[in-house]
Formats: structure tokens, sequence, C-alpha cells
């Protein structure tokens, strides 16, 4: 592929809620350039973006992909994101190196949830946004009420560029507004604005000229003065709008029948700022905060968005070139991982293909395969100059299941492959929990548990069976106990004797303590340490409820050992039955893990979310507003919020957000206790 200088590349990340028709307006794009000689369709599995097998399986797109337009000589690296929020982790990737966003707006549902996230992530990183009402050949297809779904529910002012030629199945083409010309199907015929759509075009281009002239101070004077603007002068006018203030332009298009395609081209070109337009970006080394500029001549820097594992090129690395040049054959330093990595040959991705280049310029995207070391974030420069590039903050992943491997070949792999996925995405993370023995795997949904799962299990042969997890109760005790356990064992020669009497009593501040409190050496003193480790065995397994005790304190009393029978084991097994029956006897209760909680929704959830956490046992710590949302802080028991994503997601149309993490344990109701307490018990019996 032809290498572009920094001017003559375009990052847009394109982003909006699922079903939208942001992969067939990309086909279109491709299509209307020359790039592929048929629109592909989702439901023939031929899109060029969603190549992958589970996103054909599944109709809808789960990863982001690179899909370089060629227009007038500039190359758009379209970034088409999914847009079912569990995937939210890659539309923030694909964010983090964009700079530009084309937000489409589902011409009949107007606003929906993965559209106002979209939004939002954009709003975090700075980054000009252009908004496309799509599908406008729909039935039902509404322009004005679209459009008035999105003015209703953000504070960014909308600036039509463009206005429809029709709707649903009469809609032809579209309306620009600063050439005053109307554009049939594709865009490559210009006709005259029809009579009856003129006066709503003139009202339109009145409000666009003055949202361009107050974009720059002499442009506003010449506005007052002359009364318009040039379409120069617009175009001028607005790329500093949408860069430094809340506006954001309006196109339309319906993508799946190919109508609007040139004019949208048109103003992603005029629009949209080339890396060489941008300000420079804040980077770290060893001496402090630098500013890299988008130049070839710069210090090397290039940032790693995405990993993805391939089972037959391995590994392949997507990144942007944010300083200097990345050449093919050339060794470079992962500032992140301080290790050197040599790249074989840089490529550019073109949806599943990668184009092999000599060259990947600043301000350009390209991708390298088999690195050894680097992972998502990482930043790749020299060793001299040990460049870092921010990385983003991800959402927390909350929703959990417990995993185990489906055979013993599974389970030698399954740490690794763990790693590695959680490695490419950096929402789902993976921890072993000692408290209830089980491995979870933590992510922001279902689907995206699910997706994962296949994954491992398509890319890597990795077969995972999936469970609910458990709560990481704890077992503590609330008064002093006693007692004696004697282990005895005669089968003919050498046998096995221990007595062991002791008591347990609740501390605070420590797990455990364990003294030797025998008088008149009933109890060797080399017998106390397999006491201690009888002791710290069944604290491991649980008593009563099968989860770790904490907080006890034990004191070893009294005792007898034989002569020749007693040995360290016979002594083990009696600490650790006196320990037993000295816990149930102190009253055992179980402590459950509390959550410090914080639900974001519309004021109008409001109510049904307060009414709902009450029902989960929660105690309110405060309300605020952010934004026209509420937010509610609370502590909330672990055990119920467990499948909090889901309910929340149900509740509020998929509006809602909670962040959550550990704050303290708190000890378990009685009655819920004592259930816990029982099942545990007939588990253990149904395993006898």
């Amino acid at each position: 592929m032809k290498e572009y200088s920094t001017a003559s590349i375009r990052n847009i990340v394109l982003a909006s809620h699922s079903n939208s028709g942001k992969t067939i307006l990309a086909e279109s794009l491709l299509h209307f350039t020359g790039a592929t000689t048929r629109v592909g369709t989702i439901e023939d599995k031929t899109t060029v973006s969603d190549y992958d097998e589970e996103e054909q399986r599944r109709g809808i797109s789960l990863f982001t992909t690179v899909l370089p337009v060629i227009y007038k000589d500039l190359k758009i690296n379209l970034l088409d994101t999914p847009g079912y929020t569990d995937f939210v982790g890659e539309v923030v990737s694909a964010m983090r190196v964009a700079d530009c966003a084309l937000i489409l707006v589902d011409s009949v549902g107007g606003l929906e949830v993965g559209t106002e996230v979209a939004l939002q992530y954009a709003d975090t990183f700075g980054i000009p946004k252009i908004m496309v009402i799509n599908k406008m050949d729909r039935d039902n297809a509404n322009y004005q009420k679209a459009l008035k779904s999105v003015e209703d529910q953000i504070e960014s002012r909308l600036i039509p560029m463009q206005i429809p030629m029709g709707e649903k199945a009469d809609f032809k083409g579209v309306i620009d507004l600063i050439s005053m010309k109307a554009y049939e199907g594709d865009g490559k015929k210009v006709i005259d604005i029809p009579a009856d759509l003129q006066a709503e075009a003139e009202e339109a281009r009145t409000q666009l000229v003055e949202a361009a002239a107050e974009g720059e101070d002499s442009l506003l004077e010449k506005y007052f003065e002359n009364g318009d603007l040039t379409p120069e002068e617009i175009v001028q006018g607005l790329r500093k709008a949408i860069k430094n203030s809340n506006i954001i332009p309006v196109l339309v298009a319906a993508g799946g029948r190919n109508i609007g395609i040139r004019p949208l081209l048109d103003v992603l070109v005029a629009l949209a700022p080339s890396p060489a337009d941008l300000p420079a970006v804040k980077a770290q080394t060893p001496k402090g905060e630098i500013d890299l500029n988008y130049e070839d001549a710069g210090p090397l820097a290039a940032y790693v968005w995405k990993t993805t594992a391939d089972p037959f090129v391995g590994r392949q690395t997507y990144f942007k070139v944010y300083s200097g040049v990345v050449a093919s054959d050339t060794r470079v330093w992962n500032a992140t991982k301080n290790e050197e990595e040599r790249l074989a040959g840089v490529q550019v991705p073109f949806g599943k293909d990668m184009l092999p280049v000599s060259v990947i310029h600043s301000g350009d995207i390209g991708a390298v395969a088999k690195l050894s070391v680097t992972t998502t974030g990482d930043t790749l420069t020299t060793k001299e100059n040990h460049i870092t590039l921010p990385v983003p903050s991800y959402p927390n992943a909350l929703y959990r299941v417990a995993i185990s491997p489906k055979t013993q070949s599974d389970a030698a792999k399954m740490s690794q492959t763990l790693t590695r996925i959680t490695e490419e995405d950096l929402t789902l993370a993976w921890e072993m929990q000692a408290a209830t023995h089980q491995t979870l795997l933590f992510g922001m949904g279902d689907q995206h548990i699910d997706v994962a799962l296949k994954r491992m299990e398509q890319k890597f042969q990795l077969n995972l069976l999936t469970h609910e997890p458990k709560v990481p109760y704890e077992e503590h005790i609330t008064r002093e106990a006693s007692a004696t356990y004697r282990h005895k064992k005669q089968t003919g020669g050498s046998g096995q004797f221990g007595e062991v009497s002791l008591k347990v009593f609740p501390i605070e501040g420590e797990d455990f303590t364990f003294s030797n409190d025998v008088f008149g050496g009933a109890i060797s003193n080399n017998y106390m340490g397999p006491i201690e480790k009888g002791i710290r065995n069944v604290m491991k397994e649980g008593v009563v409820a099968g989860y770790t005790v904490h907080n006890v304190g034990v004191s070893v009393v009294d005792g007898k050992e034989h002569p020749v029978d007693s040995k360290p084991i016979a002594f083990e097994i009696a600490g650790r039955e006196a320990f037993k029956i000295a816990f149930k006897e102190a009253n055992p209760v179980l402590y459950e893990p509390i959550m410090r909680v914080a639900v974001t929704v519309p004021e109008a959830n409001m109510g049904d979310i307060m009414g709902d956490l009450n029902t989960r046992r929660a105690r309110v710590q405060g309300m605020d507003t952010e934004h026209g949302k509420s937010i509610i802080k609370a502590h909330v028991p672990l055990s119920e919020m467990m499948r909090y994503t889901t309910n929340l997601r149900s509740m509020t149309g998929g509006r809602g957000m909670f962040a959550m993490e550990f704050d303290h344990y708190e000890m378990v109701p009685t009655q819920m206790a004592r259930e816990i307490m029982d099942a545990r018990q007939k588990e253990l019996h149904e395993s006898e």
C-alpha cells in the first residue's frame, strides 16, 4: 500500500449504539472509493469489518476493525467499533487513538444508550464530533424527531450541515447547506435544491453560517458586516468550532442504500483534523514530562492500542505513531515492559488483511506480528528516549463467573491463556479467589464473558466450564470455647496417639494467634508445630460453611502423648479435630463483604433504583447530581450485587452505570447465615 504523510491522514472512530448501521456505512464508503468491488452484507457474512467467526455467528460487531478509506489522495483510517455496551473497552481503545468521532444516530431509534456512551467518551478524550442521522430510508424514519432526541439529552449544540431530500422510502439524497446544492443517491449527481425544500434549506443555512462565524473572531466580524460567509470561510469556522466549542455538525445518510456517501466523505475531508493539525501530546520520560508533536523527525513514540491473538500468525499488535516513524526490520524499546522488540515487517491493517509497507509515518495506524512481550497499553520507543504515553482508564469489569477447566490438558494451559486474553482486552480480568477456591473471570456483561470463553475455545483450544460464583464469606466466632480430642489408631506394629485440649476465642486486628499454654510438659514442644499446622489447614477450608476462618485465637492448654505411638501426624489430626469441635461451640457466625457502590442513572429512574437498592439490603450513604444524572452512593453486600449489571440495564434501558469496590466485612444476618451453613452441611452430606 502507498505511504501517506502525516498531513494526509485522518483517524476517525465510527461509534454509536448497536444496529445504527456503522458496519454497512463503512462498506458503502469502501465501495464508493473503489476499495471493494461489491458492498458486503451482514446477512451474507461478507462485510470487510465483521470478519471474525464469532461476529458473523452473532451478526454484530465485537471488535474494533481498521478500515483505510482512500479519498482525494487522503487516507481516512475508519475505526469501526462495536455498539453493544458489553464491548465498551473496544470503544475506549479506539477513541484513545482517534482524532475525530463520527457518531451515528438511527433515524428511528434516535439517541440510544450506546450512542450516548460514544458521545461521553468522545468528550472524555476531547476529540471533535460529527453526527450522521443514518438509515433515513427506514420505515418510520423521522429526521426531526431523531435530531430532537439527541438535542434533549446532550449539552452540545447540533448544527445541521445537510438536510434530507425525503424520508423513508422517498429518501433520495441530501441537500448540502454550504454549497446549497442537492446530491442525489450516492452524491455523484448534483442538482438544484427542490423548490419545496428551498425555504427550509435557507433557514438551516443561516443557523450553520452563524455557528461557523462563532468559531473565529475575524469571521464573526465579517459575518456582521456582510451577513454571509463564503463556503471556504464556513468550513474554516466550523473546523475551529467543533474543535474548541460544543458544536456538532449533523449530516444525513442511508448507508444501506449508498445515499449521501460522497457528501459525507467531503465533510470528513473538510472538517476532520489531520494529526498535523493537533496540539502536542503529553508524554513521560525518566527526566519528566515532554510534549510530542506529530513529526517524522521527532523521537520515536508509538502507542499500542490493541492486540489480538491469531493461531496462524501469532499475536498481532496494532499501534499509532505519535512521533517519529516505525520502519520494518528495526528494533524498538518497549518502555512499559523494559524489553527490546524486533519489528520484522510493519503493515497497514485493512479488515482481516495486513498490507505490507516499509514505513508507518507519524500520525498513522499500523500493525506488526509476533512481538514477544508487548500488550495493549504499552509504548514502543527507543531505549535512550524511554518515552511512555498515557493509558486511558477503562471501566471496571463488574460481571463475574466462576470457571474451571474441562479436562486435565485444559487445566495445564488455563492460567497462561487467561493472562493472554486479559492482556488483549483491558476490560477483562481474572483472579484465583482463595476464600472460595474458585477461579473468577470478570467482564462487562454476560455477552462479553461468553465471547471471551468462545475465543479461548477457538483460538487457544481451551475449554472451560462456568459456574455461579460464590460469595467470599468469612467464618468468625463470638465467644470462647474449649474442646479435647484424642486421636488413637492401632493397626498392628507402631500406632498413632495424640491428645489435645485447646480453647478458642475471638480476636481483633489479627487473623490468627497460637500459643502453647501447656504446663508440666504434657505435650512436648516439638508437637506444637504439627498442632498449629492442623489448625491452619482447617482455617483455610472452614468449619461450618466451607469459608476461611478469620480473627481466631487458639491456646493449647493440655494434652497427652505416648512414649512409643505419639507422632507429629497424630497431633496434627488431634489439633485439627479439637479446633473444629471448639469452633462449633464458640457460636460461629458468618461475615460478608460489603461493597462501596456508586450508581449513576438518569433522574427519571432515581425512584426505581432507590427502591431496588433497598431490597438489596443497601445502606445509602449519599446522593448527588452531575450533568443531569443522579449518583447514588451506598454500601451493599456483595451477595446482592452478583448480577446487578444485567438488572440495572433492564431497569434503566441500558443508561444506568455503576462502580463498585470492596469496603469492609460485616456480620451476615442470623437467618441468612443459618441457610448458608445448612446448605454447606447438605453439600458435604451429599458428597459422602
